[in-house]
């Protein structure tokens, strides 16, 4: 709509039109009854449009949906890390083979054959006098401390492990077992090198006795190492093994640290270990 004021004898009018809003005066009209009469149609002008800005002004909102879906609040970076119990349970199922994150006797099982495998196929291209040396490690690569570990809900707890130690009671892993006798039956020395203190010689000799091992040489850490990161002790320990001729064909353990550093076997068998890390 397009309203106009039209001037007329009497004064202003309001008037419809489908032309731009006009205002035509008449020069002899008094100033004083110019002013009142165009305030006057002026208000009637913007009573006129009132009812259209009210309508506009008053239509009604739509109101939130009741079925709309739930919406949630997360802070992204902040859930990145998992949740700790439902890694100790996944843990424990993952060891008890009643999970779909596999099963930890199968995988040690399935790396022990690997290492079965390459050693007979080594030991089958021995040069003449070559003298080949297999070394292991011992916890949680040739003896289990998981019922340890279980009780103590996964840490670390050193006067308990300490403790447990000294009972020389933990179980052999299966698949090593295995390994030291088909080295044995190639007659292919073996050499342990574990980071427990020399002060736990006598146990881990009973330990490991008990559960039908035999070796060459049995080496734990001494206190003069004490400096030295894992690495570099237990690769230290493997040149000393090289220095007396032997060719170190096969290493098997359950941490980098038990593989990496000069000098290195032909063939390094990483075991799974999800429970503590040792860098």
């Amino acid at each position: 709509m397009q309203i106009g004021f039209q001037g007329a004898a009497s004064g202003w009018k309001l008037v419809q039109a489908n032309s731009p809003v006009n205002f035509h005066s008449k020069t002899t009209q008094e100033p004083g009854v110019l002013k009142k009469s165009f305030s006057l149609t002026l208000a009637v002008f913007l009573a006129a449009l009132a009812p259209h800005c009210l309508v506009a002004q008053t239509q009604p909102q739509p109101a939130p949906r009741r079925d709309s879906a739930p919406v949630f609040s997360i802070d992204a970076s902040a859930e990145r890390i998992p949740n700790l119990g439902s890694l100790v349970t996944e843990l424990k199922q993952y060891h008890d083979c009643t999970c779909k994150c596999g099963c930890y006797a199968h995988d040690l099982d399935t790396q022990a054959d690997r290492a079965i495998a390459f050693l007979r196929r080594r030991a089958a291209h021995r040069a003449p006098g070559e003298k080949l040396a297999v070394v292991l490690d011992i916890d949680e690569t040739s003896l289990s401390n998981y019922a340890e570990l279980l009780r103590e809900g996964y840490a670390f707890n050193k006067q308990a492990f300490d403790a447990w130690v000294d009972t020389a009671s933990a179980p052999a892993i299966p698949g090593t077992l295995r390994l030291a006798k088909v080295a044995q039956q190639l007659d292919i020395p073996v050499f342990f090198i574990t980071g427990r203190p020399d002060s736990e010689t006598a146990a881990t000799e009973r330990d490991l006795r008990a559960q039908g091992f035999t070796w060459q040489q049995l080496t734990l850490r001494p206190d003069s190492t004490k400096g030295e990161t894992v690495i570099q002790y237990k690769s230290g320990v493997r040149a000393q093994i090289a220095a007396q001729g032997y060719k170190i064909v096969l290493n098997v353990g359950d941490q980098w640290s038990d593989l990496k550093g000069a000098p290195a076997a032909e063939f390094s068998v990483k075991y799974p270990n999800p429970y503590y890390l040792i860098p």
